[in-house]
């Protein structure tokens, strides 16, 4: 069995070398930045930019492959995520960061659409499920180590900058010595409003104000938390705690949403969630488990609700078209990635620090009323004819190609299925040592 695996465990180390350096890359810059004075709006720009990146690296990372097939077109975006982070250490400036920051976006999207689609082309039906589990693992633990690694050195050197461009080029090895062959060329990623939006108003509209929301909390969270005063190993648990909560949560809240119309489960989880982001902005607390508590309760509420969103999207789908709905839904979550930083910023440069609860708050309010008025409008999916709730990364980790990775995609949609000869170690150019 673990024969089976080789080849996958292989491309997730490395897979786990780029999480890593994106998750310590992505504390570190808010953190420097926040230690060097540069202004509010600034450091949600971040933010903003990375979105932006990562958006149009979706995009474009399918013709470049096409181009240059899949090792050298990872070996470029990889190499582009080490020099990117090399030069945010040389060059301490917010605006060539801003630049910077969308370099990383785009590096970082077109290098996960290969990983997935090399993932995806190494499942086979049976494994997928695990393959997925798997590799939802890796995103968890790696970004959160990442993330964890700022608490062991000084964010005023340049030694961690080093350390995420050591992780980058760390990253290229698995691919780099593989004799596997390369998998299919990607797809182009499209984008249909209209489609998506007649199929569910509730998951369109509710992954847009989510991506808001969490990437508001994403790109200010860590200058909230240099802003109160607590230490930069608290803030790198603050951050890592709000993931792993969600993560735990996401299972129970999905379960019940099983056993009752979800627009309910989807609507009570966003109005708890902003009552618990007015709280935090109200009672302003100031004791570090105090904060790590109610930052924890947040996210354990926040980052089920993409989750959600898209169990309730694809209850009313077509199974042929859960790919591009899912891949279309994470797209409009991306574009709420970008507008969530700037209006956590605009807030936190004229309020007080816990003011980025109330860009999350506002979100989340107008999603639990959104979601509301939506059951009025439309009967529920009857609780027989709905696919049973899994689990979805919250995070920006995860691109459209990533969608085939899901075990719902095995049998709707043709790209999902391996090549005939993926499973069979005597095929030609395929070895077991390989990714």
């Amino acid at each position: 069995m673990l024969a089976t695996y080789r080849p996958i465990f292989s491309l997730l180390r490395g897979t786990a070398f780029l999480l890593a350096a994106s998750g310590l890359h992505g504390l570190l810059l808010p953190l420097r930045g926040q230690a060097e004075g540069f202004s509010t709006a600034s450091l949600g720009l971040f933010g903003t930019a990375w979105a932006g990146g990562f958006i149009a690296g979706c995009f474009f990372a399918p013709r470049l492959v096409r181009k240059v097939g899949h090792i050298r077109a990872f070996g470029a975006f990889a190499a582009s995520g080490a020099i990117i982070a090399l030069l945010t250490g040389l060059m301490i400036n917010e605006y060539a960061w801003i630049v910077l920051r969308a370099g990383t976006g785009l590096t970082m999207a077109g290098a996960f659409m290969i990983i997935e689609s090399w993932l995806n082309e190494r499942a086979t039906n049976e494994n997928r499920g695990t393959v997925f589990g798997l590799y939802m693992m890796v995103t968890y633990a790696s970004i959160m180590g990442g993330q964890m690694i700022v608490a062991f050195a000084d964010v005023n050197s340049a030694a961690l900058f080093m350390v995420a461009g050591i992780f980058f080029c760390a990253s290229l090895i698995p691919t780099a010595i593989t004799s596997a062959a390369s998998p299919q060329p990607l797809a182009d990623v499209k984008l249909d409003l209209r489609g998506l939006y007649a199929n569910s108003p509730v998951a369109a509209v509710g992954c847009l104000l989510i991506g808001v929301a969490n990437g508001a909390w994403g790109t200010l969270g860590a200058v909230y938390g240099a802003r109160v005063g607590i230490s930069t190993p608290e803030i790198a648990l603050m951050m890592s705690f709000v993931v792993v909560a969600g993560a735990v949560a996401q299972l129970p809240v999905g379960r019940i949403s099983d056993m009752t119309d979800r627009r309910y489960v989807l609507s009570a989880a966003a109005f708890g969630c902003a009552l618990v982001g007015v709280a935090v902005f109200l009672f302003a607390p100031r004791s570090a488990n105090l904060i790590l508590g109610m930052t924890a309760a947040y996210g354990a509420l926040a980052y089920t609700l993409y989750s959600i969103a898209v169990a309730h999207a694809n209850d009313h789908a077509n199974s042929e078209d859960f790919v591009k709905l899912s891949g279309g839904l994470l797209l409009l979550y991306g574009f709420g990635t970008m507008i969530g930083p700037i209006l956590g910023a605009f807030l936190m440069g004229r309020m007080r620090p816990e003011s980025i609860f109330l860009a999350t708050a506002l979100a989340h309010f107008l999603l639990a009323g959104y979601a509301i008025v939506r059951v009025r409008a439309r009967a529920p999916v009857p609780i027989e004819d709905r696919e049973i709730f899994k689990t979805l990364p919250s995070e920006r980790a995860v691109t459209p190609q990533g969608v085939l990775l899901d075990p719902r995609a095995d049998s709707d949609n043709p790209e999902a299925e391996p090549p005939a000869d993926a499973g069979d170690p005597d095929a030609e150019d395929v070895k077991p040592q390989g990714i």
